[in-house]
C-alpha cells in the first residue's frame, strides 16, 4: 500500500476532541492510521504541514450554482474551484437554475458536470415546487432518487400556508429532508435591507423582523403537525434564535443555519449604498449578529455560506435595483477565521458549524478517523493575502473582501484522498 503522510500538522476535529500535533497516512481516499506509521507499505509523498492546521473539510448547506442558465455568472467547474479554493469539499446546491432543478434530468446534469470538473463534491437540492412557483408539489421522490439530497424553494414564496402543509406532509410521508426559508412575502416586500435606523436614514425601504419570525412560527408549527425533517435556512436575527432554541427546549427535531455574511456584517455596512452589501436576508443590527455567534458558539446553528455570484453590472445599478447576493466561495474560511482572530467565536466552534453539523444533516462521515473517508483541508492560520479580482476562482466579482488583507490561507484541499486544490 502507498501511502500520503501529513506530518507537523494540528489536527482538530471537535467531533472527535482531537487538537494535537501528528502524523496521518492516508490511502485509497481513506485515513488508514492517526499518530502511528502503519505496519507496512511505503510512503509515495509526505507533507511537512509545520504551523498549519488540518481539518475536516467544510460542508456548505446552500450555495447558488449559476449553471445551467447563468453563464455570465459562472458555471459549475468554475464555482466549486472556488468552494475548493474557501476550504470546502462538499457544496449543497439551491436549484434556483434556468431551466429549474425540479426534473431528474437537471438533477443528473448537475451531478454529471461536477463529477467531470473534479473539485468539490456537490450534493444537488431538488425544487420543493414545480418551477419553483410555490404551488404544484415536484416530483420529490424521482428527484430524490436522481440524486437531490433534500427539496428546498430557494428563497422563492410557497404560495400559502394550505399548500406548505401538504408539501410538508408529503414529504414526511417519505422521508424527504425540506430546507426551508422563513420569509413573508407580504412584508418583505419592495425593501432591500434591514428595516431600522440605517435604513431610514438612507432613505431605503427596510424588510423587518417579523418577516422572518412570523414565518418561522408557521414553518414551526407545521413542522410540529406533520413530524417532517426539516432544516431552516438562513436565518438573521436574534429573535429567530430564540424561537428555535424554544422549539428545541420541546423535543422538536428542527434544524438551522446563518449565512457567513450575517456573522460579519451588519445592516451599517449598507452606508455609502455598497451594493455589495445588498443580500438576502439583509444584513441585521449587532444584537442581531452577536445573537446569532453565541448560537453558533453553543453549537445550535450551522453556518452556510449563501454563495451568489454576480457579474460587474449585476451590481453597478443603484443600491435598491441591485442583485442581490455576495460571491462568498473565495477566501470563505479566511473570513469565517477572522471571528477567531478577534475572539468572537472558538476553532472548535467553527469546525462544528461548517462541517460537524452539516454531516451530520445530510448522513456524511466528515471526520478526522481512522477508517474515515480522506476530505480535510490544511490551512495557515498566520498566512495574510490581500483579496483582489485576479486571486478569485470565482466568476463572480462581487466578494464582499475585495481590497482587505485577510489573515488565513487554505494551502490544500482532499477530497476522498485526491488533491484538489492548492495554493
Amino acid at each position: 500500500m502507498r501511502y500520503l503522510q501529513i506530518e507537523n500538522a494540528r489536527l482538530i476535529d471537535p467531533a472527535n476532541n482531537l487538537d494535537t500535533v501528528a502524523e496521518i497516512f492516508v490511502a485509497d481516499g481513506r485515513i488508514q492510521t492517526i499518530g502511528r506509521r502503519p505496519i507496512a507499505g511505503e510512503i509515495e509523498e509526505s507533507i511537512d504541514a509545520q504551523g498549519q492546521w488540518l481539518i475536516p473539510g467544510l460542508i456548505d448547506l446552500g450555495g447558488h450554482l449559476p449553471e445551467p442558465g447563468y453563464s455570465q455568472k459562472g458555471s459549475i467547474a468554475s464555482e466549486t474551484r472556488a468552494a475548493c479554493a474557501g476550504g470546502f469539499t462538499h457544496i449543497c446546491s439551491l436549484p434556483d437554475t434556468k431551466p429549474v432543478a425540479d426534473t431528474a434530468a437537471v438533477i443528473q446534469l448537475v451531478l454529471e458536470k461536477a463529477a467531470k470538473a473534479g473539485f468539490a463534491r456537490v450534493l444537488p437540492l431538488g425544487a420543493l415546487t414545480q418551477g419553483l412557483a410555490g404551488e404544484q408539489i415536484a416530483n420529490m421522490v424521482t428527484l430524490q432518487e436522481a440524486g437531490a439530497v433534500a427539496l428546498s424553494n430557494a428563497r422563492r414564496p410557497i404560495r400559502d400556508n394550505y399548500v406548505l402543509r401538504r408539501l410538508m406532509e408529503y414529504a414526511a410521508t417519505y422521508d424527504i429532508p425540506l430546507f426551508l426559508t422563513a420569509n413573508d412575502e407580504a412584508l418583505s416586500a419592495g425593501g432591500c435591507m434591514h428595516e431600522g435606523p440605517t435604513a431610514t436614514r438612507m432613505g431605503l425601504s427596510g424588510i423587518p423582523e417579523t418577516a422572518e419570525t412570523i414565518a418561522i412560527a408557521n414553518i414551526l408549527l407545521l413542522i410540529e403537525q406533520t413530524g417532517v425533517r426539516a432544516h431552516i435556512s438562513q436565518i438573521s436575527c436574534a429573535r429567530s434564535v430564540a424561537m428555535l432554541t424554544e422549539a428545541h427546549q420541546r423535543g422538536l427535531p428542527v434544524t438551522a443555519d446563518t449565512t457567513l455574511a450575517n456573522l460579519l456584517y451588519t445592516d451599517e455596512a449598507v452606508e455609502g449604498y455598497n451594493s455589495l452589501f445588498n443580500v438576502q436576508p439583509p444584513l441585521r443590527s449587532e444584537r442581531d449578529r452577536l445573537a446569532l455567534l453565541q448560537a453558533v458558539e453553543q453549537g445550535h446553528l450551522a453556518i452556510s455560506s449563501n454563495h451568489q455570484p454576480h457579474e460587474i453590472a449585476a451590481k453597478k445599478a443603484p443600491f435598491a435595483d441591485a442583485e442581490a447576493g455576495m460571491s462568498q466561495y473565495d477566501h470563505f474560511l479566511p473570513q469565517a477565521l477572522s471571528l477567531v482572530h478577534r475572539g468572537e467565536l472558538s476553532i472548535d466552534a467553527l469546525i462544528r458549524a461548517t462541517s460537524t453539523i452539516p454531516a451530520n444533516l445530510l448522513g456524511l462521515h466528515q471526520q478526522l478517523t481512522e477508517g474515515a473517508a480522506f476530505n480535510a483541508c490544511l490551512v495557515d492560520p498566520n498566512a495574510e493575502n490581500v483579496v483582489t479580482a485576479q486571486s478569485l476562482q470565482s466568476r463572480g466579482r462581487n466578494h464582499p473582501a475585495l481590497g482587505r488583507t485577510l489573515k488565513g490561507q487554505v494551502k490544500r484541499v482532499f477530497v476522498d484522498g485526491q488533491l484538489v486544490f492548492a495554493s
